[in-house]
């Protein structure tokens, strides 16, 4: 049996999919030209609600999975669903509860790496 042609990438289409469940303040960062980083690529994104932020990482498996025939190796925080984190391997999906989100701040710890805002599509 023929492997079915994926028209995205993953990157790609887990920003899609954020994207398609209303995921917030989708942001993109770009490790691979930063030292000790543990992924290529960081996505992310919060919900506002923990039904919201499960919502997603769900579609996000999904919609990957179809689309890319990926998986996550790993899923962690799905029993608060306050900050859940998805690992493909070379990208890291991390989708929190705004407050969350903002008490962290991981976006910063990587103040020298490229960042790709995407827009929210209200």
């Amino acid at each position: 049996m023929a492997k079915a042609k994926h028209n995205l990438g993953l990157k790609d289409a887990i920003v899609e999919a954020i994207k398609q469940k209303k995921g917030r303040d989708i942001v993109v960062i770009d490790l691979t030209g930063t030292e000790q980083a543990i992924a290529d690529y960081y996505i992310i994104c919060h919900g506002n609600s923990n039904s919201q932020v499960d919502a997603l990482a769900d579609h996000v498996e999904r919609f990957s999975r179809t689309e890319t025939g990926e998986h996550p190796l790993h899923v962690e925080g799905r029993q608060n669903a306050q900050w859940i984190l998805m690992d493909y391997g070379d990208i890291v999906v991390h989708i929190f509860q705004e407050e969350i989100r903002h008490f962290y701040n991981i976006e910063d710890l990587w103040a020298d790496a490229k960042k790709e805002i995407i827009e929210n599509e209200d």
